[in-house]
């Protein structure tokens, strides 16, 4: 047993560390800890190689636009919140946002299902873009610290895991399994810590 996983760690060691790196990542987006964003930035860059081996075009261009959002959200994590000037703190999504992050994410899904669809070999482009297009908006959310970023990340971790399932990602199935279940902790971890702000005198109803 040992002579086989070490045999495929050495075919897969890029995926395998990749996988390790995506579990830190998470954890410390849970913890609202600023090495999230270089470690994620780290993550990216080794799925970039993994997904393109496996042919998840989108998904390998996702990891590009993580690279980018990475160095967004290091920046907007340590530049804090514009009013008080002390860490950015959780909130919910405002209202303002609701309709153009939904339309958004809905073009995406189209315009990726399109490409990968007419441009690519992808064997599942629409399930490929609806990862994709979702994964890009909650993201975004997440260097901002909205609360719901998590329950999107809860559904793209588990239409995700059946996917590198069906091409035998079996680190990468492991790493969003464990993301989904994460996501759920994470939202109720950033629930809290949003009710503990507005708890606080002066801060409640802030938006960032």
């Amino acid at each position: 047993m040992l002579p086989e996983i070490y045999s495929w760690l050495q075919r897969n060691y890029i995926e395998a560390l990749g996988a390790i790196l995506g579990l830190v990542y998470i954890f410390l987006s849970i913890r609202q800890n600023i090495l999230t964003w270089p470690v994620g930035l780290i993550t990216s860059a080794l799925y970039i190689y993994v997904f393109f081996l496996s042919k998840f075009y989108a998904d390998m261009s996702l990891q590009v636009y993580y690279v980018g959002v990475s160095i967004y959200g290091w920046y907007h994590w340590t530049k804090g919140s514009t009013q008080t000037g002390d860490e950015l703190p959780v909130s919910g999504t405002p209202r303002r946002y609701w309709i153009p992050l939904t339309v958004v994410s809905l073009v995406l899904f189209v315009l990726i299902a399109w490409i990968l669809k007419n441009y690519t070999d992808s064997p599942i482009p629409w399930w490929d873009a609806f990862t994709t297009a979702f994964s890009i908006t909650a993201t975004w959310m997440l260097a901002r610290k909205y609360l719901e970023t998590w329950l999107i990340w809860v559904i793209v971790d588990l239409v995700s895991t059946g996917l590198y399932a069906a091409k035998s990602l079996w680190p990468t199935v492991v790493l969003f399994t464990v993301y989904t279940g994460m996501a759920v902790v994470g939202y109720n971890q950033w629930k809290q810590s949003a009710q503990i702000r507005d708890q606080e005198p002066g801060l409640k109803n802030q938006d960032n």
